[in-house]
């Protein structure tokens, strides 16, 4: 009976019990974590996973996802052996047709992507799947993908199994407990509130579904998870119905099918305008419930599966089911630590849950017990996600964007249309005026590229040919020839200040950070592995005072790293100062031309050298100028008081006017730094590589400093090697690439592609990727991209360099 006064304690305490809070404490209690316990507020599985279709597919646009969820099968295959409990595991693989030209384009893509991630996909004829499926009509199919090693599980017996295994592990999974409020001392949850007492915990871990939102404003947070409906059918059972079918998927007909018990099939698959659920707060307890059908919004799903699979027309329905199902603001999972919080970690958000629950549990759980996944996620990282995501007004309207578009063909740079506008640079509405084409990130508009007068400023996306690249190829030529600016006000920003901020940052950086004031200094803050955490340049303001800039997509991981690691007594303090600051990029050959042209100080070489910050007049203007840049040519990043920003550009666009001046956007920024083979965090750099592994070992200052995060990793690294390099390829053609693609050595699969760019001024198509130390004499390899092998040519970095005087003189 429970008794609301009783304290308990626990080393990790889990709230939900899904699959996913069940794999959690599986994986914390199978590391030989003790005291773990897991709260349940009904009964197992009673939210969101007893009635989830259970189709295991392992494939995503991330390389480490991909990994995470073949952990998944890999525990699925043994768990029945190891618990004695049957989970109904099927693996019968998966087919995803292809039933339009563009389809077929993008399943060849996936397949590539597959062979760089070591997962097994096989591009194969409509006959071939027809033979896998039967029931379906070759009519119009280009083909189809099969992943052998894909399939599907019953959710809630594969739950009730993995339960089974933590509570042989030792952890305590109590159901009938509801969490009600948490006390939050310095940082800290120090006290959850429950109907059975209060628990004590050294980890919280928030995996409660479409209830995480719910429980996370108790704690001041804005978790932008949510939930939708969702809705399938299963039919009556149909003669003859054969065994071991596969999965099947048809994107360009929306529909998905899964074999189900007693010959049935369950078909669902993911319409327009799918309707929010608990926007304005979840009904009641909400316990084991579905919501009333709505067959009228299944109806243009039905049609479909009925061109996909006719026998549909012969068979009636025997259930439909509408059941709420997690999301998130941009349709995957919200995992990792919170910042400003010391102890609570997030595993929600979960749109296929039962694909993920397997591997996203030990990931959560090495999180827990190691401080980081061995794998890294910043996909699925919650620090992706800025506070506004996390309102009503941005996470629904995106949620139920992403939902309607989850099979929905998306070509490579495709923007969201819905909860736009947010964060607008100063020079938004200048800049729109003259056919600025806009993307988002962390709910900036940030110009992509500009349309020449006479062409709409509409993106033209293709996968062969997108429209847009031709102009973007123009944007390049006036960065290398003449003079360009770019708004780069969404960088985000932050000033680090208080006694023991150089000694903080010289145990968090790997460069050495005390150099005279005005100094720039590009550097990484490592984890203790020596992984890069974070790509960031510092300028140095003050004795104590420091300016650190990162990407709009990373302030909320890289702040939090940083705040995780300042001293615990509050002397050193990071504040966020993004607002306060326009940025404009001046860059090209004839960029010292207008910048003088407009400023009243000496910006000669001699008076303002590469890597150093001057305070500088523009006009009328106060402004931090910053000789630093990401395309590679002379430049200056002109960090302005946001007030100001339109006074700047106006007056370096008069006077560089003679010189040709034009705008350019974030399109031309890739290509460009892709000559320079500059790094991007996230792709080319992460936690998974060292700055030594991706060719950044003259920023590691090992005799200038002392002791840093990483130092005896990266040490012994500079002295001993590495196992792999970042390496830059070449092909003379121009290739449809978008990262991810597989690079091969005699056939065998050596790496894949963490960037890709064509450049323009070199007239070749780059690649960059890590290879084994073993293959750093050879020069000649292979890329597969869509199918298709390509020569490709290992070549020293920088491809590009203009003459060093242009930069220096």
């Amino acid at each position: 009976m429970s008794d609301p006064t009783s304290r308990h304690s626990a080393k990790h305490l889990i709230i939900g019990g899904g699959i996913i809070g069940c794999s959690i404490a599986y994986h914390l209690a199978k590391f030989g974590e003790k005291n773990v316990v897991l709260l349940e507020k009904a009964a197992l599985t009673e939210g969101a996973t007893w009635h989830a279709a259970g189709l295991v597919g392992q494939l995503r646009s991330s390389r480490n996802t991909t990994r995470m969820l073949q952990r998944s099968v890999a525990l699925y295959d043994r768990l029945e052996a190891e618990t004695g409990l049957a989970c109904d595991w099927k693996k019968v693989g998966s087919l995803r047709l292809a039933a339009s030209q563009d389809r077929m384009l993008e399943a060849k893509r996936l397949a590539t992507m597959a062979k760089s991630f070591n997962l097994e996909m096989q591009i194969i004829s409509p006959g071939e799947a027809k033979e896998l499926f039967p029931y379906i009509n070759m009519d119009g199919l280009h083909g189809a993908a099969f992943i052998p090693s894909d399939g599907h599980v019953d959710p809630a017996s594969l739950c009730q199994s993995i339960a089974a295994g933590a509570r042989m592990h030792g952890a305590q999974l109590r159901q009938g407990v509801k969490v009600l409020d948490f006390t939050v001392q310095d940082g800290r949850i120090i006290e959850v509130i429950t109907t059975d007492g209060i628990f004590e915990a050294e980890t919280v871990t928030l995996a409660s579904g479409m209830w995480s939102r719910e429980l996370g404003q108790k704690l001041g947070l804005s978790i932008p998870a949510c939930a939708v409906e969702h809705q399938y059918i299963v039919t009556e059972p149909i003669p003859g119905f054969p065994e071991g079918l596969p999965t099947l998927r048809d994107p360009d007909r929306l529909v998905y099918y899964k074999p189900d018990a007693g010959g049935r099939l369950v078909i669902g698959g993911y319409e327009d305008d799918t309707i929010p659920f608990g926007d304005k707060g979840i009904p009641g307890e909400f316990v084991r419930q579905l919501l009333p059908e709505n067959l009228d919004r299944f109806e243009p799903l039905a049609v479909h599966a009925a061109e996909v699979t006719p026998i549909v027309n012969e068979v009636g329905i025997r259930q439909v089911i509408n059941g709420p199902i997690p999301y998130s603001a941009d349709g995957d999972f919200v995992l990792g630590p919170v910042p400003d919080f010391k102890n609570l970690m997030l595993a929600t958000g979960f749109l296929y849950g039962i694909a993920a629950g397997g591997g996203a549990g030990e990931m959560i759980a090495e999180w827990l017990v190691e401080g980081r996944p061995s794998l890294d996620l910043w996909p699925l990282d919650a620090r992706r996600f800025g506070p506004h995501q996390g309102a009503r007004s941005y996470m629904y309207p995106r949620a139920v964007e992403h939902y309607a578009h989850h099979y929905k063909m998306r070509y490579p740079g495709q923007e969201s249309s819905v909860a736009r506008d947010l964060r607008k640079s100063p020079l938004y509405e200048r800049l729109k005026a003259k056919g600025a084409v806009y993307g988002s990130k962390n709910g900036w508009e940030r110009p992509l590229w500009f349309a020449p007068e006479g062409v709409e400023p509409v993106d033209q996306l293709d996968f062969l040919k997108p429209g847009w690249k031709r102009y973007v190829a123009e944007e390049h030529k006036a960065v290398r020839n003449n003079v360009a600016l770019v708004d780069q006000s969404s960088f985000s920003k932050f000033e680090l200040v208080g006694q023991g901020a150089l000694d903080a940052l010289q145990y968090m950086a790997v460069s050495n950070m005390d150099k005279p004031l005005g100094s720039v200094i590009y550097t990484q803050l490592c984890n203790e592995r020596g992984g890069i955490e974070a790509d960031v340049t510092i300028t140095r303001l003050g004795r104590d005072h420091f300016y650190i800039v990162t990407g709009a997509g990373f302030g909320v991981h890289d702040s939090d790293w940083i705040r995780r690691n300042l001293p615990a007594d509050g002397s050193v303090v990071l504040v966020e100062v993004t607002s306060g600051w326009a940025v404009i990029n001046l860059c090209g050959p004839k960029s010292r031309d207008v910048l003088q042209a407009v400023s009243e100080d000496d910006v000669s070489n001699k008076a303002f050298p590469f890597a150093k910050m001057r305070t500088i007049t523009i006009g009328a203007a106060p402004v931090r100028a910053i000789r630093i840049g990401y395309v590679g040519e002379l430049g200056w990043e002109l960090h302005v008081p946001t007030e100001f920003a339109q006074h700047v550009y106006d007056q370096l666009w008069q006077a560089g006017d003679p010189f040709g001046i034009r705008d350019i956007g974030y399109r031309a920024i890739d290509t460009l730094r892709m000559e320079k083979a500059y790094l991007y965090w996230s792709a080319d750099i992460t936690p998974d590589y060292t700055p030594v592994e991706a060719g950044l070992a003259g920023r590691v200052h090992l005799k200038s400093k002392g002791a840093f995060l990483g130092r005896s990793v990266l040490e012994q690294q500079k002295t001993g090697g590495t196992e792999q390099q970042l390496c830059c390829f070449v092909s003379d053609a121009e290739l449809p690439l978008f990262g991810g693609e597989t690079i091969l050595a005699d056939g065998e699969v050596v790496s894949l592609a963490s960037s890709v760019g064509y450049g323009t001024t070199l007239e070749q198509t780059i690649i960059l990727g890590y290879l084994p130390t073993k293959l750093l004499e050879r020069v000649d390899f292979m890329l597969e991209a869509m199918g298709e092998l390509h020569m490709i040519r290992k070549v020293k970095a920088p491809l590009y360099d203009p003459d060093n005087e242009r930069l220096k003189a």
